[in-house]
């Protein structure tokens, strides 16, 4: 189990640790194969111009959810980084279902693996994270985040979806993953 002290560092330390971590809520989910980093200085980070209600989980300590609702359709979840009062976070773009897949299946309307955790929407949706998750603990339920047993291969590159800081290559990927959301990496 991943306790709350692993989340007390940079968030650009925490994201590529972060490949090949299982993430289950409720006992659903899966080996985490993409994430991107969000730091206070990014101006792509909903913590650059501040806090806000919206964005107060972000600014806790590391170690709870920061959920937010992207384009008014979609739950994104977050993971905390860093000390309380600084804006760091690691957006969970991508899993591998592992855990509760009937469970994943019946959420998300398919049958296909590749489509169930593949972009930070369809892998909420198909864990069943909601704004009601905002700000909860990772080291208790309904989360719980198992050690990686190895160091996957870790591939980098540019952040999707934003349109600032485009440039930085603060996306985190699993070498060779076909669980990873679009815009994979060229080998």
């Amino acid at each position: 189990m991943l306790r709350r002290s692993f989340f007390a560092r940079s968030v650009h330390e925490v994201a590529p640790d972060l490949i090949g971590v299982t993430l289950l809520v409720d006992g659903v989910g899966g080996r985490i194969v993409e994430v991107e980093a969000y730091d206070q200085e990014d101006p792509a980070s909903h913590g650059y111009r501040g806090q806000t209600p919206r964005t107060a989980s972000m600014f806790g300590p590391g170690g709870h959810a920061y959920v937010y609702r992207s384009y008014g359709i979609h739950w994104c979840l977050n993971l905390v980084c860093g000390g309380e009062g600084v804006a760091e976070a690691a957006l969970i773009r991508a899993l591998e279902p592992t855990a509760g897949l009937d469970e994943q299946r019946r959420r998300r309307h398919t049958e296909d693996a590749l489509a169930l955790c593949s972009g930070p929407g369809k892998l909420c949706q198909a864990l069943g994270v909601t704004h009601e998750h905002d700000g909860l603990p990772l080291d208790r339920p309904p989360f719980r985040l198992r050690e990686r047993l190895e160091a996957p291969e870790i591939a980098t590159a540019p952040r999707i979806g934003i349109t600032r800081a485009t440039e930085l290559s603060w996306r985190y990927l699993e070498a060779g993953s076909p669980y990873v959301s679009r815009g994979r990496p060229r080998a």
